[in-house]
């Protein structure tokens, strides 16, 4: 057994630049991150999460992922919860904890966990006090909303009226709406506590969370300067203004390793978390928050969730309003939601869901109430029987990495498994989606940009001329990859180009429609991957915008024809410490949500069944430990029958790995 001392928790602090934050993260540079290769949800049974042990290396080290760590503590499995949304209810209706506590709980790991993640642009100031009124709700006796104590990250393009909403770019610096968006103010209608915004790529233009344009440089190279000399004041006032003094032409810079300062993948910290929604995505898979909000307008929920290790859902187009919600391609965005087990994720759909008036796209259908279909005893031999599935040919093809295909079709032979009827289909259009889907969206994010000139909307640069104002407030407000897209779009809607191109895409995206309509007409979902290829390095792609634009293949034909979309997770491939995560796609009927989450849920139940079942009989063992061969060869065959998994590492942490993803 590991000897541990758990540490007092740290006060709240105001932002996670401040001085508090500083002094603690450079305190816990040398401590074991909160493994959560151990369940999230283990946080609800600590007083605090942080967990002290000794060190053989005196020197400060950057853990590579946060999903390992040297050590594991020997401590039986709990039983497999079905939502970290339910249990949060349950402990605080049965008052074993308070929403304080918990408060402090999330607010402290993000502390220990930001420094290195850098998921959130900014963290609110209120939730405690936010935290404190649900206690005192429960204290009365007083009705509280299903998401009471519950902690939503939301991407930093999602107004809220309380916090800076920048949508990642320079032009919208320090802009505070009047306003939450209504995705935003329903979450806390429902008792949601918003814990913070999230990083993502400049207007959801990305794949990669790169292209923001606040990566906290200064922040990351005062704590490297810190680490390197632990004797010096290690305070922000007297660390940033040498920095500042000496950044251009110092030769103590120069010498120091340079920091990654993007957004990294939980799971390996050399790698991209997935764009442009990775601040969310990240923020789930380290702990950060239970649930977050993101937007899909060609991937950029699926992509980062399946990048990431946890559940994406893009809905249905017009399920979800978009008010509030910063316009990148107005016909292809849609509001969308990350959790770590499709219980919570649908959970959230169902607080965001429902008709409009400030949203004139939104859908007046009736939103279903998701919560009854996720009770599916799936103890059942064939709890999917008959259940007709398709797997999109184009998919599986040249260019997608054959060990995401192998993870593919271990899926569908687990879908097979469970009673489902599974065979290809093949979408001829589906490779005509992504030209016509970049063509169609970067015109789009031409027209809606044009209002940021420095007059209307954005930071204004001072200049005698109007000319020279709006154009030096769009180059100086504007990143690369934006500049990029408005040039592209503008050029399609040209004039003697708009027939070439523009309204080409047009036409394709109708014949994309068709071809997903008569696929669906006979089967029930579609499945693919969620992306050609896992998690890649930070910077690998950022140079080669073609690269990054092709990664989207397999994810823009459903904004296209306006479908939802749900990415489980379903293995993992070589790379990193730990391995990196590998989510397939589930793809269904416009407004067939409730269905969707149902048979993910039981495919994700029948998973962690099999994985807690067997894990859990040896509790506290671990390789090394005297665990039996039998038991090890019992797991590599269940492994190997389920899930590809290429990573030769022990067999337990894969069972917590699968445990830890339900």
């Amino acid at each position: 057994m590991v000897k541990c001392r758990i540490s007092k928790p740290r006060p709240p602090f105001p932002s996670i630049y401040s001085n508090q934050l500083i002094n603690s993260s450079l305190q816990l540079k040398s401590e074991i991150m909160f493994s959560t290769v151990q369940s999230p949800r283990l946080l609800l049974q600590c007083r605090s999460p942080h967990f002290h042990f000794p060190s053989k290396n005196p020197k400060p080290l950057r853990p590579k992922s946060l999903h390992t760590s040297p050590q594991t503590l020997a401590r039986p499995l709990p039983p497999p919860p079905t939502s970290q949304i339910l249990t949060i209810r349950k402990s605080l209706l049965s008052r074993s904890t308070t929403a304080v506590e918990l408060a402090e709980q999330y607010l402290n790991r993000i502390r220990s966990t930001e420094p290195h993640i850098k998921s959130f642009l900014h963290v609110s100031d209120s939730v405690l006090k936010e935290a404190e009124e649900i206690d005192r709700k429960i204290e009365r006796n007083e009705e509280i909303g299903p998401l009471a104590g519950v902690f939503v990250g939301v991407k930093d393009n999602i107004c809220t009226g309380d916090m800076p909403s920048t949508a990642g770019s320079r032009i919208l610096e320090n802009y505070k709406p009047a306003f939450d968006a209504t995705a935003v103010r329903r979450v806390k209608a429902c008792g949601g506590i918003v814990i913070g915004k999230t990083n993502l790529d400049e207007f959801g233009m990305g794949s990669t969370s790169e292209g923001s344009a606040y990566q906290p440089e200064l922040y990351s190279k005062a704590l490297t300067f810190a680490s390197y000399f632990p004797s010096f004041p290690n305070s922000w006032e007297n660390i940033v203004p040498i920095l500042r003094k000496r950044s251009h032409n110092t030769q103590l810079l120069k010498t120091l390793p340079q920091r990654k300062l993007v957004t990294a993948n939980p799971w390996d910290l050399s790698r991209v978390p997935g764009g442009s929604s990775g601040g969310s995505a990240a923020a789930v898979s380290a702990g950060q928050c239970v649930v977050s909000l993101g937007s899909d307008t060609g991937g950029s929920v699926r992509q980062p969730a399946s990048f990431c290790g946890v559940v994406g859902l893009k809905p249905t187009y017009g399920r979800v309003s978009r008010y509030g919600l910063v316009a990148y391609a107005s016909s292809l965005d849609v509001i969308g939601c990350f959790g770590s087990s499709v219980a919570d994720t649908g959970t959230l759909l169902h607080a965001i869901s429902g008709h409009d008036k400030l949203d004139a796209t939104s859908s007046e259908r009736e939103v279903p109430n998701f919560s009854q279909f996720l009770t599916k005893d799936v103890l059942e031999s064939k709890p999917l029987k008959g259940l007709r599935v398709g797997v999109i040919r184009e998919t599986l093809g040249d260019g997608v990495d054959p060990n995401i295909i192998d993870s593919i079709r271990g899926a569908a032979s687990h879908l097979e498994e469970l009673g489902c009827n599974v065979n290809e289909v093949s979408l001829p259009s589906f490779s005509l989606g992504l030209p016509a889907y970049y063509i169609l969206a970067l015109s789009e994010s031409s027209s809606n940009l044009s209002r940021y000139d420095g007059i209307r909307y954005g930071n204004q640069v001072a200049s005698d001329e109007l000319n020279s104002l709006y154009g030096d407030s769009r180059a100086q407000g504007f990143g690369s990859e934006v500049k990029r897209r408005i040039l592209m779009g503008t050029y399609a809607l040209s004039a003697g180009y708009y027939d070439a191109y523009y309204k080409r895409a047009q036409q394709v995206r109708t014949l994309v429609q068709k071809s997903f309509k008569e696929a669906l007409d006979k089967h029930d979902i579609l499945i693919s991957p969620a992306a050609p290829s896992a998690a890649y390095k930070i910077g690998e792609k950022k140079n080669d915008p073609l690269a990054m634009y092709t990664g989207d293949i397999m994810t823009v034909n459903v904004n296209l024809a306006g479908l939802p979309a749900l990415v489980l997770p379903c293995g993992f491939v070589e790379g990193g410490t730990a391995g990196l995560p590998v989510g397939f796609q589930m793809i269904g009927a416009a407004f067939d949500e409730p269905l969707s989450l149902l048979h993910a849920l039981v495919v994700m139940k029948s998973w962690c069944f099999i994985a807690h079942s067997i894990s859990s009989s040896r509790p506290g063992r671990i390789e090394g430990e005297g665990s039996s061969l039998a038991s090890k060869n019992r797991l590599l065959r269940i492994r190997k029958a389920l899930i590809p998994h290429k990573i030769e590492k022990n067999c337990e942490d894969f069972g917590r790995t699968l445990f830890r993803l339900t």
